[in-house]
């Protein structure tokens, strides 16, 4: 049986907190905690360093609460992704009929790479809602931009708040909805001078083989070989499912190589393409979902032109 606010609740029950001070987070956090606590339900702890030192200050030695190194959890959108539904195989595997997680995500990803850390926040309530899964999203207002948490309360059902309330937050849009919406993408500095490459309907192995030859040893060797296979991924989906002509060009940069993939078709129909492996078949799905576990970030794009996927080895932040 489901405790707390989630109580009668079937699937994800998906909550944000946004504070503004120590105490706030805490007024939110340790009830919740010590709710799962008490009612024998696994309680998880995934955030950064310093709030999870704080909770876990918070908490008595030897509160049973578990605590993940949030710096891992959430190194790309995928990873975090397959990381929890692992988790939460195993606790559901063990008889847990409601699980506990309170999460937030390095302040970088506010940044240039939000794009896809919103689309995750979006997708996450289709990829968890066959676990009992009760999780609050912390996100500090005092670090957070506008337009970050404007996607917050469009990304999340619900905002827990210091005084025990669970309010729905009013602007929640449903994931196929919101992750079909077309976005702006921030032009990386590096594209703003001339591509080392352009190359129209290259094949895959042409593809890969100016990727090789972009690379000027800024990067380790096997994310150049990422690169490489995304970039493959993408091109291919261009050819086969887009429509021609598919341009590829690439930038090298100090600490980064930056790849667009453009076509002058629709893009992937799967609103979920990326984030989640394609299980339905979908055109192009497998690849996108290929170079989201690939690359630094994936950006995507729709406009009267065509789809652009835009593919980032190494440093993917600039300023925004």
């Amino acid at each position: 049986m489901r405790t707390g606010a989630a109580a009668g609740h079937v699937g994800y029950y998906h909550e944000a907190i946004c504070y503004d001070s120590d105490e706030h987070l805490l007024a939110v956090v340790l009830p919740f905690l010590r709710g799962g606590l008490a009612a024998g339900e696994p309680t998880v702890v995934g955030l950064g360093a310093r709030n999870a030192d704080l909770v876990r200050r918070a908490l008595p030695a030897g509160s049973g609460v578990t605590f993940l190194p949030g710096g891992d959890v959430y190194a790309r959108p995928t990873a975090a992704i397959r990381s929890y539904r692992k988790l939460l195989a195993g606790y559901v595997a063990e008889g847990a009929a409601q699980i506990r997680i309170v999460g937030e995500l390095p302040v970088a990803a506010f940044g240039a790479t939000w794009d896809w850390w919103a689309r995750y926040e979006s997708a996450i309530n289709h990829a968890y809602d066959d676990f009992p899964l009760w999780s609050m999203c912390a996100y500090d207002t005092r670090a957070a931009p506008a337009h970050v948490l404007a996607d917050v309360a469009r990304t999340h059902p619900r905002v827990a708040g210091p005084d025990g309330s669970h309010r729905p937050t009013g602007d929640y849009t449903e994931p196929t909805a919101y992750l079909s919406e077309n976005r702006p993408m921030l032009l990386d500095p590096v594209q703003r001078a001339a591509p080392l490459v352009e190359l129209t309907d290259p094949s895959p192995a042409v593809a890969r083989a100016a990727v090789q030859a972009a690379d000027r040893g800024q990067l380790p060797t096997e994310d150049v070989e990422d690169l490489m296979v995304a970039v493959s991924e993408v091109v291919t989906n261009a050819l086969r499912h887009g429509r021609r002509p598919a341009r590829l060009r690439l930038w090298s940069g100090p600490d980064r190589i930056v790849a667009t993939v453009h076509d002058e078709g629709v893009g992937p129909k799967d609103p979920f393409a990326g984030l989640l492996p394609a299980g339905d078949g979908s055109a192009g799905g497998l690849g996108l979902w290929i170079s989201h576990q690939s690359c630094n970030h994936v950006a995507t794009h729709r406009d009267t032109d065509g789809f652009t996927v835009r593919l980032t080895a190494g440093n993917p932040h600039f300023p925004a």
